[in-house]
């Protein structure tokens, strides 16, 4: 066997040249040492000398091959004592002391006794900001681990070494429930990695008693943690913040629920914020502030008046002992400011004060602080072209309004800011008289009527009856155009309400007057029939002029009905006149009744100059009319029906 390694050594290199540098009296003398210890302090190394080896170089002796055997025997005791002792420490896992070499940028290469050195993965030695806490020349505690397979060294641990040195203590620390102090070193999956001696893991869930959003805030912080969990063979520790916080949390509630009692007041931490409020600790216990509760006046946000981490002073108004529920207030613990609102904001005096926030209706104004107004678009100027109160105010502004109203039980003031400008209906009376004529411009068209504005913020209603005498009108549009300028009549000012009364068909003769001046009961006229109702026919008798004809007017002499079309023409006599209702009767049936002035004289001429044409006839009729003086209906009506015999005979 020993020529088996002769064979093999003698090919190599690197061990022939380290023999050729041995004296043979060296070689001779050196005994075998019983126990391995590292190359570098080998004695036989250190006893040659620099000539002498040159020396033996020089000579190139022979060797012997049992002294060849014997040192190949001595290297490879060296060699299995170094592997039991490197195989002994992985084992036991023994803590060794050993020196930082050199830093790469993946290992601390450190010296542990052993002919190669140990590699200490970088990241178990590095701080917070990412810098190794060890340099060159440092002592440093590890735990082998294995030898690299690629003969390199061997792969150490210093998280080992520590946990050995800590596990006892932690282990005596989880079994007494006593907190341990460590250093939040950086965020992993799901947690924290916590420096107590060796890296623990605190889960996210066991960080505070509520959940947390942002983990990294906690990066580089001390903290108090309890072991909750150990696992020596895996090297695992997970450990608890929520754990002592609860029981903190625990202990000062305890104390809280004994003195607290609605009414009293305390102080407390503001812990969270929401839309709807402040969530205040008031020693283990959280109470309520609501965002109504805050302020008395508006505030958008609970952020507007407290931040979380601020100590506050709040009042307890009310606290259910079973459910463990408070509802605190901070406005409470000054006097309310509508109390005395009455006396501090009298009507009609003039304040200032910012605007908060516009709306479509209006503007409200902040006087002081809980005390607020509101300025309704119809107090914001006298004009009427305004679409939005936010082309007159924005949020933030001052203005100077006036006080209209006051109502403390509902909290609502009314403000107004066009009374502090000159009021254009208090001179609209001289301005304007009734009677005169002004020209405008149609701003708005509605089923009653039109408005015209006559000058900024005064406009005039034209009912849509006095459009025109004549035509019927069922909407403005049927006359008037929006944007178009008209002429129109004043026919009445109402400052008080605001009230414009305008008309367009005043500025033409009334038809009417002019009809009743020129006709009188009894007369006949001519009409069209415009339409015609159960109970009659409308009849224009002259422009813009009707008449109504009953249906027991509308029959000929002989009584028989008539039938009344539309667009047809007939005599009608004026039975009825009505100049202040402007209604005026008709009646065909009156027509036939009487005859005209012409027919009786044409009939009396004839009778009485004998120009019949039958002589019995005209002997009678003689005889009738020199007995009689004057001519009856009925004689008339004769007269007319032998007229028309005689035409159908003929």
């Amino acid at each position: 066997m020993v020529d088996d390694h002769n064979s093999e050594y003698i090919e190599s290199k690197p061990l022939n040249t380290e023999l050729e540098t041995l004296a043979p009296e060296a070689a001779a003398e050196q005994s075998l040492p019983t126990e391995s210890t590292p190359t570098n302090h080998t004695p036989v190394a250190e006893s040659v000398s620099v000539p002498e080896i040159s020396a033996a170089a020089e000579e190139e002796p022979d060797y012997e091959d049992a002294d060849f055997a014997a040192a190949l025997a001595n290297f490879d005791r060296e060699q299995a004592v170094e592997s039991a002792a490197a195989q002994s420490l992985t084992a036991e896992e023994v803590i060794v002391t050993g020196t930082v070499v050199k830093i790469t940028d993946k290992h601390v290469v450190v010296d542990i006794g052993l002919k190669s050195e140990g590699l200490l993965p970088l990241d178990q030695v590095l701080d917070v900001n990412g810098v190794s806490k060890f340099q060159p020349g440092d002592a440093v505690e590890v735990v082998v681990e294995r030898e690299e397979t690629h003969g390199g060294g061997y792969i150490v641990s210093h998280e080992k070494a520590l946990r050995h040195k800590v596990w006892d203590v932690l282990e005596q620390a989880a079994n007494d429930k006593t907190p341990v102090k460590g250093m939040v070193l950086s965020r992993v999956k799901g947690g924290l990695t916590v420096d107590i001696g060796i890296k623990a893991f605190l889960p996210g869930s066991q960080i505070e008693v509520r959940p947390v959003r942002n983990l990294d805030g906690y990066i580089g912080t001390e903290i108090e943690v309890r072991v909750i969990k150990l696992n020596k063979k895996r090297g695992n520790v997970v450990i608890s913040r929520k754990e002592l916080l609860e029981e903190e949390q625990n202990a000062k509630k305890s104390v809280t629920l004994a003195t607290l009692e609605e009414g009293s007041i305390l102080t407390g931490t503001v812990k969270n914020l929401t839309d709807y409020g402040a969530f205040v600790d008031m020693g283990g216990l959280d109470g309520l502030l609501h965002i109504t509760d805050m302020s008395w006046g508006r505030l958008t946000h609970p952020r507007d008046l407290v931040n979380v981490g601020d100590e506050i002073q709040v009042k307890v108004l009310k606290f259910d002992k079973d459910k463990q529920r408070v509802s605190l207030g901070f406005k409470q613990l000054t006097p309310d400011p509508w109390l005395d609102a009455t006396e501090r904001y009298p009507i009609g005096a003039q304040v200032r004060g910012r605007v908060l926030s516009v709306t479509d209706y209006g503007a409200f104004v902040e006087l002081e602080q809980g005390i607020e107004g509101l300025v309704h678009v119809s107090e914001m100027t006298w004009s009427k072209r305004m679409k939005h109160p936010s082309k007159m105010v924005k949020p933030g502004d001052e203005v100077d309004t006036i006080i209209l109203s006051v109502n403390p039980n509902d909290r609502r003031i009314s403000l107004g800011m066009k009374q502090l400008q000159e009021n254009p209906w208090e001179q609209l009376e001289d301005k304007y008289p009734t009677g005169a004529i002004i020209e405008g411009r149609v701003r708005n068209l509605t089923d009653f009527g039109a408005f015209i504005e006559i000058e900024d913020g005064i406009d005039g209603l034209v009912h849509v009856s006095n459009l025109s005498w004549t035509k019927r009108i069922k909407h403005p549009s049927e006359v008037l155009k929006k944007g178009e300028k008209v002429r129109a009549i004043v026919l009445g000012v109402e400052p008080e309400n605001r009230r414009l009364s305008l008309g367009v068909k005043q500025l033409q003769p009334d038809v009417w007057d002019t009809f009743f001046a020129q006709h009188r009961i009894g007369d006949v006229i001519k009409g069209k029939v415009l339409r015609t109702a159960q109970f009659g026919a409308f009849v224009e008798i002259a422009e813009g002029v009707e008449g109504l004809c009953h249906v027991s007017e509308a029959v000929d002499g002989t009584g028989k009905p008539v039938d009344l079309q539309v667009d047809q023409e007939h005599e009608f006599k004026i039975v009825k006149m009505n100049q202040e209702e402007k209604k005026v009767g008709l009646s065909i049936r009156a027509v036939g009744e009487e005859a005209s002035r012409a027919e009786v004289e044409s009939y009396k001429e004839r009778e009485h100059g004998g120009g019949g044409k039958k002589g019995s006839n005209s002997g009678s009729s003689s005889s009738s009319s020199s007995s009689s003086s004057s001519t009856t209906l009925g004689d008339l009506l004769n007269w007319k029906r032998a007229e028309r015999e005689d035409a159908a005979g003929e």
